[in-house]
């Protein structure tokens, strides 16, 4: 680590990964979204055992999508809902993610924990409409490690959030997932060029 006018700046991986400082975000698994990822069996197999390897060491975070009261909804997110499910008045547009429904749960395997902080959110930033930036700021934390549903949507706006709020985000290649493959891939490769991205393995063996 280097000190610039006061700023420490991190120099390698294992100095970012440290778990002092550090936080894992479990975002949007629940069974709404992981019926329609492209490999389902093979992330929740990375998903779980990289879950469980840093959950003795750091904090984790899991988000789950938690719909507005239908009248304060913004004319835009109307506007998504009925071009997504095709109709033309939003009485049409089917109940998603509701709470007390199955597909709003998340899996078994990868249940928060007591110890866990599991966040109602209503958009596709971790940052927007939760205290998730307050809780980060006063435990210390400076680097969120994102797996998750989905990588180009979710996972993509909280990681360049946080980069844009000084944090160091780290997304987790083989723990993030979508419906669309090619999305998928050409999120990683944008998220390339402005946070850090790296398999599960890589990130295990830079943990101390």
């Amino acid at each position: 680590m280097i000190v610039n006018n006061g700023i420490k700046i991190y120099e390698d991986l294992t100095e970012i990964l440290d778990p002092a400082h550090s936080c894992l975000v479990v975002w949007d698994v629940q069974n709404g979204l992981l019926d329609r990822i492209f490999n389902k069996q093979e992330f929740m197999v990375k998903l779980e055992s990289f879950i469980g390897k840093l959950r003795v060491k750091m904090p984790v975070v899991y988000t789950l999508i938690t719909p507005l009261p239908s009248h304060f909804n913004s004319s835009w997110r109307c506007f998504q809902m009925m071009r997504l499910f095709n109709v033309k008045d939003m009485k049409q547009v089917p109940s998603f993610m509701a709470i007390g429904s199955k597909e709003r749960e998340i899996p078994d395997n990868i249940k928060p924990h007591n110890s866990d902080i599991v966040l109602d959110k209503p958009a596709a930033s971790i940052f927007i409409g939760t205290n998730f930036e307050y809780l980060m700021r006063n435990r210390g934390i400076n680097t969120l490690i994102f797996t998750g549903i989905s990588t180009e949507v979710g996972v993509e706006s909280s990681a360049r959030d946080a980069s844009n709020r000084g944090f160091f985000p780290v997304v987790i290649s083989d723990c993030v997932s979508s419906g669309n493959k090619e999305a998928h891939e050409r999120s990683l490769k944008n998220l390339e060029k402005i946070v850090i991205v790296e398999n599960s393995e890589n990130i295990l063996k830079n943990i101390k």
